[in-house]
């Protein structure tokens, strides 16, 4: 019986498999890793077990100790990403309570310039804080004080100077 070929159907390249086990298409591509982690940890493991000389095998404390320092590992990776989280919520509760006080910072011209805090984004990692109008970093804020409070004379940054660009 001969082949009915107007009847094909479309072959899903994206899960097939090439000769040498790697998917082809765009679905099975993965970036390469940039850091060791457990999973690498363990391949290698399993590849020194499967490679290993069986008149020589490895010492049991030696894998001990590498089973040990992988939990270590995973433990300061787990408290790294904690402090960061930590760090991220302390700046955005600081930017936050900025709001409605007299912040004083540097500006582009490299003038001391002062203004009440009006708003905050939280758009990118350092939070922005809207003083005059103008978005300036949280890490750019150098001084802040209540709105109205009286300028310490000892203090360059004085709310009644020229460059203040948010009175009135």
């Amino acid at each position: 019986m001969p082949i009915d070929t107007t009847m094909t159907t479309p072959v899903d390249t994206t899960s097939v498999k090439n000769a040498t086990g790697l998917y082809t298409g765009s679905a099975g591509v993965r970036d390469p890793k940039k850091s060791l982690d457990s999973e690498t940890f363990l391949t290698l493991l399993v590849a020194q077990l499967k490679y290993q000389d069986p008149s020589s095998p490895m010492d049991t404390n030696e894998m001990m100790a590498q089973t040990t320092q992988l939990a270590s590992m995973e433990q300061l990776t787990r408290l790294n990403t904690t402090m960061g989280e930590s760090f991220a919520l302390q700046m955005r509760d600081t930017a936050s309570s900025l709001i409605g006080k007299q912040v004083t910072y540097t500006g582009d011209d490299g003038k001391t310039v002062s203004g009440i805090a009006s708003s905050v984004s939280y758009k990118y990692s350092v939070p922005l804080v809207t003083v005059g109008g103008k978005e300036i970093t949280l890490d750019a804020v150098a001084s802040v004080r209540p709105a109205g409070a009286a300028a310490d004379p000892a203090d360059p940054a004085d709310p009644d100077d020229s460059s203040d660009s948010a009175a009135a």
